[in-house]
């Protein structure tokens, strides 16, 4: 019998090199390393935030075989009905991360006030702010839906988190995500280094890098808005919307309109593709006279991500990164993508009005 090596084993061995892959806990350690300062906290913060992403994309991935989908009956603080996914969601991102040391406390778009760490725990370093189920609407439609995230370092010095740790603008975030549920559950964060998104692999429970370095593209594909509201919309907003669908002539061509009715879902296309969402102040809802989306829990993470992948994100004035809130479920007009387009966008705004 020859022991000379197999020509064919040989083969296959030089056709299929070792494959490379790269889980989130190794990405985020090896950032890590950027930040002596945090040691090690901010990393296992965030792979708590991606273990409750986890948990939440196993439950709306089965929505339609247990009792989660539908309205609990509730309003929220936001005065908008419940999902019962939504408190799985929100209770889920709480339990994981109240017990583990590294949180002064939480915010959520679900709870009026400052959620606490509870007795008997330590208090650490950081604040977490959370929409826990952006897009939660679309939940009994099979839709994309998704939860968005936030951290800053705390102000206060020792004990319970303070509402002056919450307050911050956006950007003194030291971290900031989204996780979008949908024909597959994506977890995109960044700490300053650029935008790096993972791809949940059910099979072996585990985010892997799939989209590293994310930059949006130039030029743009798409722009993303609720043209139901366009008669509420002020003439600036209007005359920019006509913009970028080429009605001008100003801008060859136009862009394709795509919306979700997610802001996640909405985003995360924009982010891959290039283009602009924006959620503008209307007078459809006289007691929403400052836009319909939270600037802590959906505008402020999102322009962070937006600025890291070379886009921009603005209020339609100025930028979203320098407001300096002054209540947790402040709302704000919303204008994010491109940063040739949002700039745009201001510039119609502060000549039309």
């Amino acid at each position: 019998m020859s022991t000379q090596p197999s020509r064919i084993a040989n083969a296959s061995y030089q056709a299929f090199p070792p494959i490379q892959v790269t889980t989130i806990e190794a990405h985020i350690l090896d950032q890590q390393r950027s930040h002596p300062e945090a040691t090690g906290v901010l990393t296992s913060l965030l792979y708590d935030i991606a273990l409750s992403a986890k948990i939440i994309a196993h439950a709306t991935t089965r929505a339609g075989l247990i009792d989660v989908l539908g309205k609990t009956g509730l309003e929220n603080v936001q005065g908008e009905q419940v999902a019962r996914l939504d408190v799985l969601a929100n209770e889920t991102l709480i339990r994981v991360n109240s017990p583990t040391g590294r949180l002064a406390g939480m915010a959520s778009e679900e709870n009026a006030d400052i959620i606490p760490i509870p007795e008997g725990y330590r208090t650490g370093p950081y604040v977490l702010l959370f929409d826990p189920l952006d897009g939660s609407s679309n939940t009994d439609y099979t839709i994309s839906i998704g939860t968005i995230f936030g951290i800053y370092r705390r102000i206060s010095k020792t004990g319970p988190g303070q509402i002056e740790d919450f307050l911050q603008p956006g950007r003194s975030l030291v971290a900031a995500g989204y996780v979008i549920y949908g024909n597959s559950t994506v977890f995109v964060y960044s700490t300053g280094q650029g935008v790096h998104g993972f791809t949940l692999d059910p099979g072996v429970g585990e985010f892997l890098l799939s989209h590293p370095n994310i930059r949006i593209p130039d030029p743009a594909r798409f722009y993303s808005v609720n043209q139901g509201y366009e008669r509420y919309w002020s003439s600036g907003v209007r005359q920019f919307t006509d913009y970028v669908q080429g009605k001008t002539g100003e801008f060859n061509g136009g862009l394709s309109m795509r919306y979700v009715g997610s802001l996640v879902a909405d985003f995360h296309r924009n982010l891959l593709a290039g283009g602009i969402f924006y959620y503008p102040a209307d007078s459809k809802d006289p007691d929403k006279p400052h836009g319909k989306l939270r600037l802590l829990y959906e505008c402020a993470p999102m322009a962070y991500i937006a600025g890291q992948a070379g886009g921009y994100a603005s209020d339609g004035k100025g930028p979203i990164l320098d407001i300096v809130p002054t209540s947790l479920h402040q709302r704000t007009p919303f204008f994010v993508g491109n940063r040739c387009l949002v700039e745009t966008a201001e510039a119609y705004i502060k000549r039309y009005g």
